[in-house]
């Protein structure tokens, strides 16, 4: 029996465990050949076919992601009808809701699991020649040789810690610049628009399996580990030991955690704050800091328990806290999501993710749309189109503010700047907004210094008393003085003053010297100080006058 495994992604920067993680719990049984290929999804869908039927194998199998289900059928139903006699079965969370519509307008596809695949696959497979016996399969779904549809429910591994790895799989990828480790499955919390909300109980890793994990994912070099638990602090004694565990492998290894501000003790806030800085990027889920939002989309956690959880986390200086809001959540208005935009920027969030809500498959928020009145595309990526309380339009300025947000406020270089304009000015966000979408850019791909540049023109227009802020970042991100942000910097034989007040790093003789001055007089302003060319890198030294 050949089994060739379809790693369809979205970019060579992931990798799904799908395969590691079946191919490890089988990987002694010597009558399974297993080929991979391995593409993405912007590579050419005959190319990608082609390497597939070469190899000739019995079953296909492939995981069905939002962002992969377009290009993983194109390429599916061409090796169907070149290897009529394969069985092509799939798994993944595009068939965690009713999957019959899918087999009937796919007939090429033999099968789906919905659910846990790690014990149900291996038994599957004795009989992938007999769908006869298909319905003692826990979690498949199929249409048998009459055309009735068969759902066999979903499958959970109940006994998770008795998985053997994924990085016990030759087909464990670690090229990687990240590898993505589970210490628990399932989720605690309840809400309507994830599909992890019906995924109970929570399942854990003993804490010893973890580090042994960890050792191997060292020993091979890996310096990102993003760990999949839907909400790291479910359990704060865990959490604790589970923190007491990564600082074994400070500073080789950095930790990328899903954190739940509501829910955060004050002992693991005090864990938290004497961490080694670096050691934690976190991601906090607020989704929305409306309170009657929260409680439509059925999210456990008082809001007032989550802001000042927020606010705390995006106070400490030894870790980065990223926070997401979801713009078409049931009751969540547009005016509403641009003040929240401003509250995250005020407890100093170190990036603001604004993602549009989708409708997956198998969640609660999709079974109640027409109740919840939401309407959402029908395909992938199943976004919410307009709901009750955000028009067609407004989810498209929502867009576009995303947008925004990404470029500037979550572009290091950017960020300071933005965030002074935004808190400061209680328009800046909407006329910065409607000046990109009037320039025709707010949908464009924008290099670093185009958006730097644009931050300035508007500034000198409409704000010009942060001109001076948006030149200072300009300089500090090492960009060329002789353009139109660099106007008012003089850098020719520059001198040092009598007096200055060192902002950063050390004065030398021998570092070049620009001066960019503020005010009428020309002798208050701040210099900077360059190794090399001023044009090619950014300043070691900062210093400001002041008369």
């Amino acid at each position: 029996m050949k089994i060739l495994w379809l790693d369809l992604n979205s970019s060579y920067a992931h990798s799904s465990l799908a395969l590691p993680a079946l191919h490890a719990q089988i990987a002694t049984d010597n009558s399974i050949e297993w080929e991979i290929v391995s593409a993405t999804i912007n590579e050419n869908v005959g190319m990608v076919t082609n390497s597939i039927y070469h190899h000739q194998p019995d079953i296909i199998g492939a995981t069905n992601w939002l962002f992969n289900h377009e290009q993983l059928l194109h390429i599916l139903s061409r090796a169907k009808a070149l290897l009529p006699h394969c069985v092509i079965v799939l798994g993944g969370p595009e068939f965690l809701g009713d999957n019959e519509d899918f087999l009937r307008k796919n007939p090429f596809v033999s099968s789906v699991f919905r659910g846990e695949g790690e014990e149900v696959f291996p038994q599957w497979l004795p009989y992938w020649q007999q769908p006869g016996k298909w319905n003692a399969i826990t979690g498949l779904c199929y249409l048998d040789d009459n055309q009735q549809y068969h759902d066999n429910g979903i499958a959970r591994v109940m006994d998770f810690a008795r998985l053997v790895s994924p990085e016990k799989s030759r087909f464990f990828n670690w090229s990687k610049p990240f590898v993505q480790l589970e210490t628990t499955r399932g989720c605690f919390n309840t809400c309507a628009f994830c599909v992890s909300g019906g995924e109970k109980p929570v399942r854990t890793l003993p804490i010893e399996t973890i580090r042994e994990r960890l050792v191997e994912i060292r020993r091979h070099g890996i310096k990102n580990v993003r760990v999949l638990d839907r909400t790291f602090n479910y359990n704060n004694k865990r959490a604790k030991e589970l923190l007491n565990l990564f600082l074994e492998f400070s500073p080789d290894i950095r930790f990328h955690l899903e954190i739940h501000p509501a829910l955060l003790s004050e002992e693991l806030k005090l864990e938290l704050a004497g961490l080694p800085k670096g050691l934690l990027h976190l991601e906090a889920g607020i989704q929305s800091l409306r309170e009657p939002v929260l409680e439509r989309s059925r999210r456990i956690g008082r809001l007032s328990d989550a802001l000042d959880g927020l606010k705390y986390l995006c106070s400490l200086d030894n870790m980065e806290t990223h926070a997401d809001l979801i713009a078409g959540l049931p009751l969540y208005h547009l005016s509403e999501i641009f003040e929240d935009v401003h509250t995250l920027a005020g407890y100093g969030a170190g990036e603001i993710q604004l993602e549009s809500l989708k409708l997956l498959p198998g969640t609660e928020m999709r079974r109640r749309a027409e109740e919840l009145g939401i309407q959402y595309a029908p395909l992938p990526p199943y976004e919410v189109l307009q709901t009750k309380e955000i028009s067609v339009d407004e989810l498209q300025t929502a867009r576009y503010l995303s947008r925004l947000l990404d470029g500037f406020y979550n572009a290091p270089t950017w960020q300071n700047i933005t965030r002074t304009l935004m808190l400061e000015n209680e328009c800046f966000l909407q006329d910065f907004l409607n000046h990109l979408i009037q320039i025709g850019v707010i949908d464009h791909p924008l290099s670093l210094e185009r958006r730097g540049l644009i931050l300035y023109e508007f500034c000198k227009q409409h704000y010009p008393e942060y001109q001076t802020l948006v030149s200072i970042a300009w300089i500090e991100a090492g960009m060329s003085l002789k353009k139109l942000p660099a106007e008012k910097v003089k850098t020719k034989r520059q001198l040092p003053p009598e007096t200055w007040t060192t902002v950063y790093g050390e004065y030398k003789e021998t570092l070049r010297l620009c001066f960019l001055p503020v005010g009428q007089e020309g002798e208050t302003g701040y210099w900077f100080g360059f190794e090399s060319e001023i044009q090619k890198a950014e300043p070691v030294f900062k210093a400001q006058t002041l008369y």
